[in-house]
């Protein structure tokens, strides 16, 4: 009997458009929720384990280190999860192999030995969550182990102690190693090295709960400053040599609840984190800070309260269990990329296994069931936070949520060493926890770039493009409310660029004004936000005739104005100068150069401009709304309509500061 198949459905995607992860069916809400997610994470890693379980291989792609220590991470980053549920009072039937895999990992007769660490060696990374198992869980882990197995553990560590290890937050992996030993009453314990760290460490504080990932001179405070690595790791140090170290554990404490009011504003609503800088792999680690307090037992500030810090974690976490299926293999095994596969993202220390530091966000497994983060009943979003925005001068960030969408301005930050898309990872303009950002997928075309929201510059009538990585001069000028920098992409040329945050009466809109000073003929082109590029039949986004204003799914190129919607929201941009020359143009991207959606339109404005003794001046207006922040507008055309007019005002105070 042949199969009747509903018309509706013939030639769409609805049958594979929104999968549902393993996950989905959790509700996230309890401590018990949250210690079956870790064992749905860490169930699918049994078949990938070697016969000793020292070593986790879960795929073949490359690394600037060697295989082995790719399989040490595999095996060692789920440490931050299982040692925190253990360490709680949970129970897991695989911790077994861990346990295992330990003493047989450190043992250089095992034929899973992982080798001996030498300079700057990716091992000493593996040592922290390590040191944390060992810190936490003692009884499990040395008190099971024999007076040989120990000695090996002990000594495999203890080599750490006598390398030389980058400048940067790697120095807390060895406080980890020298924390884990101590825990466990090894005489390996090296307290002096342990000091010397942590003092050094110290110097990269900067003040209001900041840290920068370096010595003076770096400009670099993404999420190593917060819950990928520093505040993490001062809150947990702060936890377990509390009564060690009391001074410098409350200093961290203290630190924290400084940064924290900053932090906050990298969230939004719905659970999601601004995506900036490198190693977004690491996916939801981004909020391990919020547990992280927790552990610590920190004193909130107003407005956070324990149930507000517990929204905060649990619903990012949630977001990932539920809204992101492209995080994860079909097997239940994470995936390299953001919200999909993409390597087009990864750095060069990107394995299959480097993923698993978003167990980091498990740690409130830790805690007690009677603690306050798990018996205060969830809050949303902070009020009084909402509809706000704010100077962040530290990062050098203004963060804003007016309108119903969170994002940053952005100026100033830049990676002290090379990394992979190092432009596109900090020295954008604005970065979205809806929209993400784009990176470059080749070098050939517009469309390869990824350029959004970003001051893409050619002197070659569009064969190459520079867009901005090194970014000087930059400050957050308070008075004024805006973001001012200067960028010198060749010689003879400069841009000033001032980024103006929106305002409540039309808080879908930021500008951002350039000065261009050029001895060369150059062309430009200036990108939103990145859209998801599809309509509701799966297939890319029409040009829509007459300016498309009757609020319908598309695109539209109209002068000097680019829009596009879909189902993710409106992204929009215009040229706003005096006379604008620029065009508009609804760029479909190459795909898989967003981390959220990979296939995306960008609304673009494409203009020339030649080598003269007149500055050239453009005036940008740059509009954005998700479609999760729909229900707090009458209609977005409606918004669309407060597109920023009577600039010259605003021109004037930028040219009298000038």
């Amino acid at each position: 009997m042949a199969s009747t198949i509903d018309p509706t459905l013939a030639g769409t995607v609805s049958f594979f458009s929104t999968p549902a992860t393993r996950f989905s069916s959790n509700p996230l809400l309890t401590k018990s929720d949250l210690a079956q997610f870790l064992k749905d994470l860490l169930d699918p890693l049994a078949p990938y384990t070697s016969p000793g379980s020292a070593r986790i291989q879960l795929g073949y792609t490359g690394t600037h280190y060697d295989d082995v220590a790719a399989q040490l991470e595999g095996f060692a980053r789920p440490l931050w999860g299982l040692a925190s549920l253990l360490k709680g009072g949970g129970l897991y039937e695989g911790s077994k192999r861990w346990v295992d895999g330990l003493k047989n990992g450190v043992d250089s007769g095992s034929p899973e030995f992982w080798g001996y660490m030498r300079d700057k060696d990716q091992r000493m990374v593996e040592c922290s969550p390590i040191g944390f198992f060992l810190a936490s869980c003692p009884k499990e882990t040395w008190g099971s182990y024999n007076e040989e197995e120990r000695g090996k553990l002990e000594a495999w560590l203890n080599v750490m102690n006598e390398k030389e290890m980058p400048n940067t937050n790697w120095l807390w992996f060895r406080v980890f190693a020298n924390l884990g030993l101590k825990k466990a009453g090894s005489t390996k314990y090296n307290a002096e090295r342990m000091k010397a760290d942590l003092d050094h460490l110290d110097t990269f504080y900067i003040g209001e709960g900041w840290s920068r990932d370096g010595p003076e001179g770096v400009v670099q405070l993404d999420y190593y400053s917060s819950s990928f690595a520093i505040q993490f790791a001062q809150l947990v140090y702060s936890k377990l040599m509390r009564e060690e170290d009391p001074v410098r554990s409350e200093e961290y404490r203290n630190r924290a609840v400084k940064f924290a009011l900053d932090f906050v504003h990298y969230f939004d609503e719905e659970g999601r984190a601004i995506p900036f800088g490198r190693s977004m792999v690491y996916r939801f680690a981004m909020s391990s800070f919020w547990g992280a307090l927790a552990y610590a037992d920190v004193d909130l500030p107003a407005p956070l309260t324990w149930g507000i810090i517990k929204g905060l974690q649990l619903r990012n976490l949630r977001y990932w269990a539920r809204e992101a299926p492209g995080a994860y293999n079909k097997d239940g095994t994470l995936t390299i990329g953001f919200n999909y596969p993409n390597m087009n993202l990864t750095e060069n220390y990107n394995s299959s296994g480097s993923v698993y530091w978003c167990c980091k966000s498990f740690i409130t497994l830790a805690l007690d069931d009677d603690h306050p983060f798990w018996t205060s009943k969830e809050e949303a979003y902070p009020d009084v936070l909402k509809e706000s925005v704010t100077l962040l001068k530290n990062p050098l960030h203004i963060a804003s949520n007016l309108g119903g969408h969170t994002f940053i301005l952005s100026s100033g930050q830049q990676c002290s060493y090379p990394v992979k898309q190092s432009a596109a990872k900090y020295g954008k303009l604005a970065y979205s926890s809806t929209f993400g950002y784009s990176v470059p997928v080749g070098s050939l075309t517009l469309e390869e770039l990824g350029g959004d929201n970003t001051l893409a510059l050619s002197d070659d009538e569009g064969e190459t493009w520079k867009c901005r990585r090194e970014t000087r001069e930059a400050r957050i000028e308070e008075g004024a409310g805006w973001l001012r920098s200067m960028w010198y992409p060749w010689k003879g040329v400069e841009v000033e660029t001032w980024l103006i945050p929106p305002r409540k009466e039309n808080p879908l809109w930021h500008l951002r004004i350039h000065r261009i000073r050029t001895k060369r003929n150059l062309v430009s082109a200036e990108g939103g936000f990145a859209i998801y590029g599809q309509g509701k039949d799966g297939r890319a986004l029409n040009l829509l005739p007459g300016g498309g204003d009757s609020g319908t799914e598309g695109t539209v190129e109209d002068g000097p104005v680019a829009r596009a919607t879909s189902s993710a929201g409106v992204s929009g941009i215009a040229a706003v100068e005096t006379n604008a020359k620029r065009k508009g143009k609804a760029m479909r991207m190459d795909a898989n150069t967003n981390l959220i959606e990979p296939r995306t339109v960008l609304p673009t404005l494409m203009g020339s401009h030649g080598a003269e003794e007149e500055d050239h001046w453009l005036v940008t207006a740059v509009f954005a709304l998700p479609q999760s922040a729909f229900g707090l507008h009458d209609s977005w055309l409606k918004e669309w309509e407060k597109k920023p007019a009577g600039i010259e005002g605003v021109l004037k105070s930028v040219m009298k500061g000038n």
